[in-house]
């Protein structure tokens, strides 16, 4: 069974309230479900961009609006739940700084459209997010049944990592989402190149949802770079480069692709190369020097 999936490039706002994100939420899931989509996923710190008036900041201040932030987890929780409920929609609201077991991480939620949720938490901490909003590891790894199969989330940093996404790979994922959030073009050219990476070497499809615009009162998003793409294999079925839809360099928007998980089997069987199949099990021997003669 395909999946229409939508990606949506998070325009970044400053907003008065809660119940502003709550419209600019469902505004997006809306527009998704019209154009199609049975599933979207946002950006990582999407929401953030509440982060500054939830503060009462006049300037960027990163402590209070993290604060802020995780003190106002639960209620913004609560709209991502109504949002994916109003439009009828798989939801991955981008992520949030939420406070658990005594620490903060940063957790995306996938959201039925039913309301019910399940978590996937960053592993791999930035150096913005250690040294400055000391956001700490979350959980290992998770994956997420759906009707369409299970699917995998990597926020940001986390997919530039082979061994993270192969994790879910193995657990049966053929389709990972990457809520991102870069303020550089250097960072967010990093987060593609890992997605593009890891669509080929696990012959799965990857989708990236990025941030882009931003204004200076906000501590976290007073800079975003990035554009929405979803990514496949690099073989015989599929573009040459491997790029099933993306969006232009930050310009807010959805983009949306039909993804078929048999599509991935064939390829994984028929391949030109069978990248998924020939990952190396065995843990690779050290090198040692090469002798010249």
């Amino acid at each position: 069974m395909t999946l229409r999936l939508a990606t949506c490039a998070w325009p970044v706002e400053p907003l008065p309230d809660i119940a502003a994100y709550a419209v600019k939420l469902e505004h997006w899931a809306r527009r998704a479900r019209d154009a199609g989509a049975e599933m979207v996923v946002m950006p990582e710190y999407a929401c953030v961009e509440l982060g500054a008036a939830l503060a009462g900041n006049r300037a960027a201040d990163e402590a209070t609006e993290l604060r802020a932030m995780v003190q106002a987890a639960p209620a913004v929780l609560e709209a991502m739940r109504a949002a994916a409920r109003a439009a009828g929609i798989w939801l991955c609201p981008g992520s949030l700084p939420m406070e658990l077991h005594g620490k903060v991480v940063n957790r995306a939620p996938l959201i039925r459209p039913d309301g019910t949720m399940a978590f996937q938490d960053k592993r791999m901490m930035t150096r913005f997010e250690s040294e400055r909003w000391m956001i700490d590891a979350g959980a290992p790894p998770r994956v997420f049944d759906t009707p369409w199969g299970r699917i995998g989330i990597a926020i940001c940093y986390d997919a530039e990592f082979p061994k993270l996404v192969r994790t879910q790979v193995e657990a049966g994922a053929w389709l990972v989402l990457v809520p991102s959030c870069t303020d550089t073009a250097h960072g967010f050219s990093r987060v593609r190149i890992g997605a593009r990476a890891r669509a080929m070497e696990n012959q799965c499809f990857v989708a990236v949802a990025p941030t882009v615009g931003g204004f200076a009162a906000s501590a976290a998003l007073d800079e975003n770079h990035g554009a929405a793409g979803i990514f496949g294999p690099v073989d015989r079925g599929f573009p040459a480069d491997g790029i099933l839809a993306q969006g232009a360099m930050d310009e807010p928007g959805l983009i949306l692709a039909e993804l078929d998980p048999e599509a991935l089997e064939r390829v994984r069987v028929d391949g030109q190369v069978r990248n998924h199949r020939d990952w190396p099990r065995a843990p690779v021997p050290h090198p040692s020097p090469a002798e010249f003669a």
